[in-house]
């Protein structure tokens, strides 16, 4: 592992920016043009950028790897080699076979194979090899795409303080759809090793927050959760294209004289332009049958509109693919012998790569762009077309299962699975004048020259950074073992001590049914130790009932306040201080009653002084939605009522608005008598004990951190072992 400086930007993909061929004993590079190198490459740093990934060559000669090692060495490249068989089963096999068709939501076609899963964990401990060669603690590295899920977290394990980014390129699939990977929990896992996990859209954040809570219990909160004291962020960060050199590719030589001919060739014919990889996700298939539909629907175009299909081999000597390249084969011919005229052919086909040159001269000079791919993370070529008309008229037809569909929305958005909106939307963009085919490319042009290929990655940068200086400040809260033995010694030093216990969450972890959420007999021992300490007052404030906190604490000589401290108990007699107006609970009651019954798992209870809706029980997707809706009803009748409306943890609160741990604070305790205080609470409802507690006071957040505490700890057990440490 290297620690020298200057700090450096790692980005690891599945393959370099450049792919290595071996001709004649001799290597040779050849540089990609695809949107991730150059969106990286116009990154604007301070760090040295580094790339690890697969040359595109496998080898079991040492020399060669050497040779190759030294000559990308030049561009910052540092390779990962493989045994072909590897690159067979990882890439074609578990990458392609598993999670490609099952994330694009074609499910029958995913494979469950272990040899192939086994090769895919192999070859990610791989690339952990070449990063720990490269990489240190202050770096930055980001991980790319599918192929590498499990990575983020095998780095964390060995680089525990690192900036870990990682984005993935094509969909997240629902819930539904991921449950059914049978190595589900260990890809989620991998994924958060990461800081940060950027997707295309929010759609596919969102369900992969689905999947995480679903899967494995982890809750989000304004798109932020947290895993092993680390606090992750996800966001949609839409990828964008080089849009400068695309609009201003006309102006070049080479695409001004193929642009020419391809007009001349053409000419009197409107064009309608397709350009695709090899691939059943695209949609293919349909789009011909789209295209046939037109011709015979609108049989005014035949003759005058020409389908311009070019196909970029892909896999082509795998069985489906090959199959999908002979089905298409066969429509296009079967169209062709349909329709043919004289003088015109219906459509041309090109099975083969194209330059940039020759892609910006046919986006230039089409007049229809059809891009319909069944699912796409985001579909470059849609935005490419449009930033490459540059002044020209031309009309895009986007799949609204496209990632691009969010971002360009003047965009004639069709299903791509109805062949024949998809014919009638082409026969509108024929017809559609030219002064609307302007307009809508201008509002396009506009939102991707803003948001291009460098403003994506910086974006998803800058974000990281952000991320990592909030964790930092938030692991400066996570209570530290030198911290507690302080805090214990404070203890033990002051003369008149105050403690304040929540009770569910802090003192016992939380139940599905929670009349079983218990003390066991240990937790009964220390707190009854706690209370005997000379100088030591003990108060439980919790928003149970004053039946279930006398059933379990009644033997015990500490203060009680239940419900948020409208009842309490001291000196072993309970008095009530709260309004005994209670006519507002019918209406609030009839409610909480109509959302829990249309949301199974939920109930209502009812207090003394409050009624609380709780759903921890009920399906999460259901109870967000149901819980939102609660809330939308309860605000009015509460603001009449002067009633104060509060969110717990799965819970949804109504009580008179006087009654808060915070105002139980402050008119049963004068904070200033004591010269040591110490508070543990789990949820919002102890945000209000936390604020209003002097600045010198101990302030415990159990789970997740509190800008108002002054210390975090993971879970009640770690309290206990504090509240051990103040009486050892």
């Amino acid at each position: 592992m290297k620690t020298s400086d200057p700090k450096k930007l790692i980005i690891v993909s599945n393959r370099l920016p450049v792919k290595a061929e071996l001709r004649d004993e001799i290597i040779h590079f050849e540089k990609s043009a695809g949107g991730l190198a150059t969106g990286l490459n116009s990154l604007g740093v301070s760090y040295d950028k580094h790339w690890i990934g697969w040359p595109g060559i496998h080898t079991d000669n040492d020399q060669t790897e050497k040779e190759l090692n030294l000559s990308l060495e030049n561009y910052n490249f540092h390779p990962v080699f493989m045994w072909e068989k590897d690159i067979e089963l990882y890439y074609e096999g578990y990458s392609n076979s598993t999670l490609w068709p099952l994330f694009h939501y074609f499910y029958v076609y995913t494979t469950h194979d272990q040899e192939t899963w086994e090769a895919y964990k192999r070859v990610n401990a791989l690339f952990l090899e070449k990063v720990l060669e490269v990489a240190s603690e202050h770096d930055i590295i980001w991980i790319q795409d599918y192929h590498l899920m499990l990575l983020p977290m095998m780095v964390r394990e060995h680089l525990p303080s690192v900036r870990i980014g990682f984005f993935l390129h094509i969909p997240f699939p629902s819930f539904e759809l991921f449950r059914t990977l049978e190595n589900r929990q260990e890809l989620l896992t991998g994924l958060l090793g990461a800081d940060l996990i950027g997707f295309h859209t929010f759609t596919y954040m969102r369900h992969f927050l689905s999947a995480l809570y679903r899967i494995t219990g982890i809750e989000s909160d304004d798109n932020t959760f947290h895993f092993r004291n680390r606090t992750l962020s996800v966001d949609a960060f839409p990828m964008g294209i080089n849009y400068d050199n695309f609009f201003n590719a006309h102006k070049q030589p080479d695409v001004a004289r193929i642009a020419s001919q391809f007009r001349e060739r053409y000419r009197d014919r409107r064009l309608v332009l397709s350009v695709d990889r090899l691939d059943y996700s695209k949609g293919i298939p349909l789009r011909l049958e789209a295209f046939r539909l037109l011709l015979q629907r609108y049989p005014q175009w035949r003759g005058h509109v020409s389908l311009v299909m070019i196909l970029v081999p892909s896999r082509d000597s795998v069985d489906r693919y090959h199959d999908l390249k002979v089905g298409i084969d066969e429509a296009i011919g079967n169209i062709n012998g349909t329709f043919s005229q004289e003088g015109w052919i219906p459509i041309h086909y090109f099975y083969k790569g194209f330059s940039f040159s020759e892609l910006a001269a046919y986006y230039h000079e089409s007049d229809v762009a059809l891009v319909t791919p069944l699912r796409d993370g985001m579909n470059l070529v849609a935005k490419e077309y449009v930033a490459a008309k540059a002044g020209k008229p031309g009309v895009l037809i986007l799949s609204e299962l496209a990632g691009a569909a969010i971002e360009l929305t003047e965009a004639l958005q069709v299903n791509p699975n109805n062949i024949g909106e998809i014919a009638d939307t082409l026969h509108r963009a024929l017809l559609m004048p030219r002064e609307d085919q302007l307009a809508r490319l201008a509002g396009m042009q506009a939102k991707l020259k803003k948001h291009d290929v460098a403003r994506w990655a910086a974006d998803f940068i800058d974000k990281l950074e952000c991320v990592h200086i909030k964790q930092r400040d938030i692991k400066k809260k996570y209570l530290r073992p030198n911290q507690a033995r302080e805090i214990a010694s404070a203890f033990k030093k002051a003369h008149k001590r105050l403690l304040i216990l929540d009770y569910d969450g802090t003192l016992v972890p939380f139940h599905n049914d929670p009349a079983k959420a218990l003390p066991d007999p240990s937790l009964k021992r220390l707190l009854q130790s706690l209370a005997g300490t000379a100088g030591v007052e003990l108060a439980i404030i919790s928003g149970r009932n004053k039946e279930f906190l006398e059933s379990i604490f009644g033997d015990l000589a500490i203060a009680l306040f239940a419900e948020h401290g409208a009842l309490r108990r001291v000196a072993g007699q309970w008095e009530s201080v709260y309004r005994k107006d209670l006519a507002w609970q019918p209406e609030i009651r009839r409610i909480m009653q109509e959302v829990s019954d249309s949301t199974p798992g939920s109930h209502v209870e009812k207090k003394n002084t409050a009624l609380v809706w709780h759903y921890r029980n009920s399906d999460k997707w259901l109870a967000d939605l149901r819980s939102a809706q609660l809330v939308n009803k309860l605000i009015y009748p509460c603001t009449r009522r002067q009633l104060h409306l509060m969110r717990g943890d799965k819970i949804i609160e109504v009580k008179p608005s006087e009654y808060t741990k915070g105002t139980t604070i402050r008119t049963f305790f004068r904070c200033d008598e004591y010269d040591f205080i110490l508070a543990a609470g789990d949820d919002t409802t102890d945000e209000d004990m936390f604020a209003i507690l002097p600045r010198e006071a101990v302030t415990i957040k159990v789970g997740t951190p509190s800008e108002y505490s002054r210390y975090t700890i993971d879970n009640n057990g770690e309290l206990l072992k504090l509240l051990r440490l103040l009486i050892k």
